[in-house]
């Protein structure tokens, strides 16, 4: 390809669309373009050390790695450069044309037009060099991947519109070099004190040395070739001592590997000697990326080997149920050829993955403890990534549940704010058991007739309304030695009492029981007296053993064909209404009220109907019938 043959092309879509959102108002801090250009300049730096430990070549005889930064006052110019990894053509259209991302159509379509809100999910994005475009009205990118045969590489042009340039042009070196031509309201950023403070604030944290051209007082001064000298401090943060790191080093640093727009809720450094010789540093984002619930998605920690970078994502350090936390782990003990297959075989990593567990579990505990406002916004946003925890790891199910939250009948209206030992705290002595109601939404589960006897007799019932809910129980089992009872399923005789009643009731009302079992034929399992209702008419429940009704929309709605569910219906006999039915002579009246609270029953728990128009029809009669009377 000759430099003659320059093509353009257009950007994806939605490069287009982030670029727009970008340029006119979601990063409200314009600094932060240049920490996000040396953060790609150092990975770049990174993958190179990595791809040589095979191809010591690659080095093209220059080992020594960095970042360098340049800026032209007259020209309204800055350049970032390094001699990392380069890219080749395809490599450049795919890194600067498009996003390689999936769910990326979805997550624009999460944008809502607020630009607070929205500069929050754009820097959980992490699209770093389109931040360029915030200052610069043109970009220029010229790139050669380490080892080319030639000294050819490739010029990418862009003013941040529709399209961009691709063309072949020279460079002798290895790496990428990045100019900013700059709006003319953003000058400020072409002057060497202004860049060298943005350094040491957003990049000091670097492991590559960041340099730039030393300044002098005057031309006297000046010495006949150019000095360069480092402007951040170029030593792994995570291998310096823990009271030599300031909170805002430790931010910053998050802000680089995680490619966030905020700071972290927290974070855990640590070092550990003996048997295994490995550092690490683990984060707890403030809010869910937008690819939470990928769990096939990229994850994990960036592994290095003896201060050299090895992986991103390195998953097999971390549970998936953990895959939100952000960090690095790194060891001496891992051969510096480490692979992902040879992670997963390697002894030593299940001892670190156990150990990493154990401390992010602990570290949101004592976030819990110390921080519970803190704590809640976490539990906001991750919280049901958190409860596939017992599922995924059964050895710390419990330690995990300590961490849950939920609402409750005690609780702060629909807030998941009530821990299992607060729970436990209120309840009696005597309680062996951890009541819970699952329900598609908070309204519905609050004003479940199961809950009235419940509330007659203080006993507080959790209320479960996330979709994982009911399968994350059917894990966790029991907490503290209390188990869980979900107060839809089976039988419910609270005392002795309960069930004497019950079984009393059962015989007094025996003609009235076969008349609802008969009328309503094959849609009910039984009919049977309540000791669950004190102001309801009737409920449905579900067998002892049989699958709650949420885990059933739940994998109906995933396309699995289940059989149908027949279930209890229980009445409540002191109720006028079935006082009413109980005195009805008219067999069709009485199939019609039979039918209605049936249909009611199931309104309540918040199913749908199979007949919504038959029971339209059966109320507006009812309600004629009432009129007329």
């Amino acid at each position: 390809m000759t430099t003659a043959q320059k093509e353009t092309l257009g950007f994806q879509t939605e490069v287009k669309q982030m670029l727009h959102l970008m340029i006119h108002y979601l990063y409200s801090n314009k600094e932060i373009f240049l920490r996000e250009l040396i953060s790609n300049a150092s990975d770049a730096c990174d993958k190179l050390r990595f791809e040589a430990l095979n191809n010591d070549s690659l080095f093209e005889n220059d080992p020594e790695i960095k970042v360098s930064i340049e800026f032209d006052s007259e020209a309204n110019t800055v350049t970032i450069s390094d001699n990392g990894i380069g890219m080749n053509r395809d490599e450049v259209i795919e890194n600067l044309g498009t996003i390689a991302k999936s769910g990326t159509s979805a997550f624009l379509q999460k944008l809502s037009g607020d630009e607070k809100k929205d500069a929050h999910l754009i820097g959980q994005f992490g699209v770093g060099f389109y931040s360029s475009f915030i200052v610069a009205d043109k970009v220029e990118v010229l790139t050669r991947r380490a080892a080319s045969d030639t000294k050819e590489a490739v010029l990418w042009t862009s003013q941040g519109e529709g399209d961009f340039t691709i063309e072949a042009a020279e460079k002798a070196g290895r790496g990428t070099q990045i100019t900013l031509h700059l709006k003319a309201e953003e000058k400020e950023f072409a002057d060497g004190f202004r860049l060298r403070n943005l350094v040491k604030k957003y990049s000091d944290h670097i492991a590559v040395p960041v340099q730039m051209l030393k300044e002098h007082s005057g031309e006297e001064d000046a010495p006949a070739e150019p000095e360069w000298e480092s402007v951040n401090s170029a030593k792994a943060l995570w291998v310096r001592s823990k009271s030599d790191v300031k909170d805002e080093e430790y931010q910053e640093f998050y802000k680089h590997i995680a490619h966030d727009y905020e700071d972290s809720l927290t974070w855990s450094h640590n070092k550990v000697e003996g048997t295994l010789e490995y550092t690490s540093l683990l984060y707890v984002p403030k809010r869910p990326p937008f690819d939470l619930w990928n769990r096939e998605g990229n994850r994990g920690l960036k592994l290095y080997v003896q201060r050299v970078f090895i992986m991103d994502d390195a998953e097999q350090f971390l549970p998936p149920y953990l895959r939100f936390i952000k960090g690095v782990v790194d060891s001496n003990d891992l051969p510096l050829n480490v692979s992902r297959e040879i992670l997963q075989e390697n002894a030593s990593i299940t001892s670190m993955r156990t150990a990493l567990t154990k401390r992010i579990l602990d570290m949101l505990k004592k976030l819990a403890k110390k921080d519970p406002e803190q704590y809640q916004t976490f539990w906001d946003g991750f919280g049901q990534v958190l409860k596939e925890g017992p599922a995924d790891d059964f050895a710390n199910k419990e330690k995990i549940a300590e961490l849950f939250r939920f609402s409750s009948t005690k609780g702060e209206d629909d807030k998941q704010t009530v821990s299992l030992d607060a729970y436990l705290e209120r309840a009696e002595e005597s309680q062996d058991k951890i009541y819970y109601l699952t329900a598609e939404n908070y309204l519905t589960a609050s004003r479940s007739p199961h809950l009235e006897v419940f509330r007659k007799k203080g006993l507080e019932v959790l209320l479960l309304t996330d979709r994982v809910d009911e399968w994350m129980i059917s894990h966790l089992s029991e907490f503290k030695g209390k188990t869980f009872e979900d107060i839809t399923k089976g039988d419910l005789a609270l005392d002795e009492n309960d069930k004497a009643e019950q079984e009393k009731a059962e015989k007094e009302n025996e003609s009235l029981i076969e008349r609802i079992k008969t009328t309503l034929g094959d849609k009910v399992e039984d009919v049977r007296i309540s000791t669950r209702l004190t102001d309801s008419a009737a409920c449905l429940v579900v067998g002892k053993d049989d699958m709650g009704m949420q885990m059933r929309r739940m994998l109906e709605a995933a396309g699995q064909a289940l059989p149908e569910a027949k279930r209890v219906l229980e009445i409540n006999t002191s109720h006028p209404l079935i006082v009413k039915m109980d005195q009805q002579s008219d067999e069709a009246r009485f199939a019609e009220m039979a039918d209605i609270i049936f249909e009611q029953s199931q309104l309540a728990e918040g199913s749908q109907l199979q007949d919504p128009a038959g029971y339209v029809d059966r109320i507006n009669k009812l309600l004629l019938g009432l009129l007329e009377g």
